[in-house]
């Protein structure tokens, strides 16, 4: 915190003045054109003039679709110069005009857009920049392929041609103050397409095909995270804390010059990519020692494969070798990283009571690192990489008659209304504006549409976005001499619309209603018939509740089960920059102005804001990637994917349930079967733990798993048990938690996670590390 109290130097208050007189500029990126950035652009603008904001429209001629030229209206236009190139009509911006007009905002519909060769400037990119130093704002947009760099994957990635005739530079949103993701889904975009007939060659362009929008959109999610990590990272280091944030996932492979050193590669690069992480590769080694012929050609092996996955490979010296544990601890907290992925350790149980478990030494050192012990398949397979074995696919026989039970499910499906959920990164972003702007819109096509639960916090916007959406009255519940109201589910569905909107997912029921949650009402609404829109923030989501108390220090209680948001048709993110949310606090337009201040040293820091944002955008992105995955299965055809097996080892101490947490995500991004299992090892439990286990095992089944609970004669013969049915079920990964042995104890009773490394060698073991809270 000395940083505060440092005298600026001349130049720095001199940049500190220009930045004074020189206006903001925010984007909204767009994954593809269609997605909506103009419509959001004119929205922008007619919000800024209600706050009494002088803004005008440059550059983009005539509004051709209803729905823009309705928001266009009564925003002032400043002419664009019109020419031709090609025999197709150019506008550009008449910067002179502009200058002459000296608006406050000015609304830039194409940031990536070449001007006439005789131009004062070549391109849309270079006006922009020149009315920011005239201290005139701009708001414009722009598509992801139109960055530099972002063209060629886009074309690599979805295989189509994208025809533009200028790019900007890659660090272009850097230079913003503010982006704005538009995330819009594949549904969406091809739903506008259909319903606008003025361009019919853009709806059969190869880029609009459903897998190549899901692309697009990911690689906009994923683009945007990178650089929200990055100002998180600034962040962190700016604010001295230590360690990895929680939003983001970083893989950091150990390895050896050495034939095992690709298959820890490859697997560093697998986990990375299943979490959507950045992988470090690290080779340690000792000052004193020369690399034979051998681990030179290992060594160059290794390089090469690191730079085709993508990753970063360093070489580090160690003045000892028996430092390694402390140097690999040291490096992985100076580069934030999440796992460390490393081989199994080939020494004898009297090594390690001598020397030391180098997982041990990491772990008593670390917090928040898991490490990821790979399995030794060369017992098993010999000392090469064996492809892997698929499995023969089940294909179901097409003339088996459907029973009555799979015949109710089917027509189940066919009536069941679907499901829109916009996520957030915090409360305040606009989700629940969106939703009604959204069902605003529809009742306007013809379609029903119903509001079930409204929650406005007074905010004003909100409100006045109701319009003339009908409301359904509340249901009434007494509850300790109390009436407090909630969603009538009943009569949502004796009204039976075709759409109701409903907030706050994550809500929990006043006790005595029929369901607990409210998620547990819209899925009753939807076996109805009934299609729902809702809306919840990325800290509900269930498996992220140890993040996010890693993140904010907060523990969230009210959660959704990850496959409500799985199941959902279609997942919107609503984004907003931190800075933009932060500001909309001290407005008042979240919460009343009395709880703005604690808000804003609270849950609202610009630390948690960012990570939040970062959370939300890889969550929304790892979704998009799951759906595309899920759409390319069912119109592949053959085996997907090898069968992975997930065993999760719990007791009764308080971390297991973050072990179930981890357990369900690995199995969900490997599409694998996961299994939680606790050995009971004495007679008869207490009520505490009785209650404690019944949590564990609720929490297994809400998240899809399968919970057994087995019996051990004495506390001996648990690990025995356990590893019994690992080997029974097939199991590739095992997930425990961190011993919590002393070394002392180690040596005298042995360490837990050392003996079943040593009876599992040909499974993967994940140790999860204790929970701390960022260091300060």
């Amino acid at each position: 915190m000395v940083e505060q109290y440092r005298r600026k130097s001349p130049e720095e208050i001199l940049q500190s003045i220009s930045r004074m007189h020189r206006g903001r500029l925010k984007i909204i990126l767009g994954a593809v054109s269609g997605s909506g950035k103009t419509y959001h652009l004119l929205m922008e603008g007619q919000s800024l003039k209600k706050k009494e904001i002088d803004v005008v429209v440059a550059g983009s001629g005539e509004a051709t679709h209803p729905k823009l030229a309705q928001k266009r209206e009564g925003l002032e236009q400043i002419q664009p110069i019109i020419w031709y190139c090609l025999g197709e009509v150019r506008h550009d911006l008449d910067v002179a005009a502009i200058i002459e007009r000296d608006p406050e905002v000015v609304l830039v519909d194409g940031l990536a857009h070449r001007n006439r060769p005789d131009a004062p400037r070549p391109t849309s990119l270079d006006d922009v920049q020149y009315l920011l130093n005239h201290n005139i704002s701009v708001i414009a947009t722009v598509n992801i392929y139109e960055l530099a760099g972002m063209k060629e994957m886009a074309e690599r990635l979805t295989k189509a041609e994208v025809r533009i005739d200028q790019c900007v530079p890659e660090d272009t949103l850097a230079m913003a103050d503010e982006v704005k993701l538009l995330d819009v889904t594949p549904e969406a975009i091809l739903k506008r397409l259909q319903e606008d007939d003025r361009n019919p060659i853009r709806t059969k362009h190869p880029l609009f095909r459903r897998d190549n929008l899901h692309v697009l959109r990911e690689l906009a999610l994923r683009f945007v995270a990178t650089g929200v990590n990055e100002d998180l990272e600034d962040y962190r280091e700016k604010h001295g804390m230590v360690g990895a944030s929680g939003a983001t996932e970083k893989v950091l492979v150990s390895a050896q010059y050495h034939w095992n050193g690709s298959i820890l590669v490859r697997r560093g690069q697998q986990v990375a990519k299943r979490l959507g992480g950045e992988l470090l590769v690290v080779c340690f080694l000792p000052l004193s020692k020369k690399l034979t012929k051998e681990e030179v050609t290992f060594k160059r092996a290794i390089g090469k494969l690191v730079d085709k996955v993508g990753g970063t490979f360093e070489e580090q010296m160690l003045a000892r070798e028996k430092d390694v544990a402390n140097e690999l601890v040291a490096y992985a907290m100076e580069n934030n990283v999440t796992r460390i992925v490393m081989g199994q350790s080939k020494r004898t149980r009297w090594e390690e009571i001598w020397y030391g478990s180098i997982v041990h030494k990491i772990l008593r050192q670390t917090k928040n690192i898991d490490i990821l012990i790979v399995a030794d398949r060369s017992e098993r397979d010999g000392e090469r990489v064996m492809p892997t074995k698929r499995e023969k696919a089940k294909t179901p026989n097409p003339y088996r008659r459907l029973s009555d039970e799979e015949m109710q499910q089917e027509i189940g499906k066919i009536k069941r209304g679907t499901l829109k959920v916009y996520v957030g990164a915090a409360p305040g972003v606009g989700k629940t504006y969106t939703m009604l702007r959204e069902g605003n819109e529809l009742a306007e096509n013809g379609i029903d549409v119903v509001i079930g639960l409204l929650e406005t916090h007074g905010r004003k916007e909100t409100i006045e976005q109701v319009g003339g959406l009908p409301l359904i009255p509340r249901k009434r519940i007494p509850y300790k001499n109390v009436t407090l109201e909630e969603m009538d589910t009943d009569e949502i569905i004796r009204r039976n619309p075709e759409v109701v909107l409903v907030d706050e997912l994550a809500h929990t029921n006043v006790p005595g209603s029929a369901y607990e949650k409210r998620y547990h009402d819209v899925e009753k609404i939807l076996a109805a018939g009934i299609s729902v829109i809702s809306t919840m923030n990325i800290q509900h989501l269930e498996s992220l509740n140890d993040s996010v108390e890693q993140i904010t220090g907060i523990r969230v209680r009210e959660t959704v089960p990850d496959h409500i948001l799985h199941q959902a048709d279609e997942v919107e993110l609503i984004d907003i920059s931190p800075k933009a949310l932060r500001q909309r606090m001290r407005e008042g337009n979240i919460y009343a102005l009395e709880k703005v201040e604690q808000s804003l040293t609270n849950f609202f820091k610009t630390g948690n804001l960012i990570a939040l944002r970062e959370l939300a955008l890889r969550e929304v992105a790892d979704d998009v990637d799951e759906r595309l995955e899920a759409w390319e299965r069912r119109t592949l055809r053959g085996p997907w994917r090898q069968q992975e097996v997930i065993f999760v080892c719990v007791n009764l101490r308080a971390d297991s349930e973050r072990l179930i947490r981890r357990g369900f995500r690995i199995a969900y991004r490997l599409k694998a079967s996961w299994h939680v299992a606790y050995v009971q090892d004495h007679l008869s439990l207490t009520e505490e733990e009785e209650t404690q286990l019944a949590k564990l095992k609720a929490l297994t089944e809400r998240l899809g798993g399968r919970f057994e609970r087995y019996e051990a004669p004495s506390r001996r013969k648990v690990f025995t048990r356990l590893v019994w049915h690992m080997n029974e079920k097939g199991t590739t990964q095992v997930v425990i938690g961190q011993s919590a042995r002393t070394r002392w104890k180690e040596i005298l009773e042995g360490s837990v996670i050392q003996r079943l490394l040593r009876e599992v060698r040909h499974m993967d073991v994940l140790v999860v590390a204790d929970h701390a809270p960022d260091l300060m």
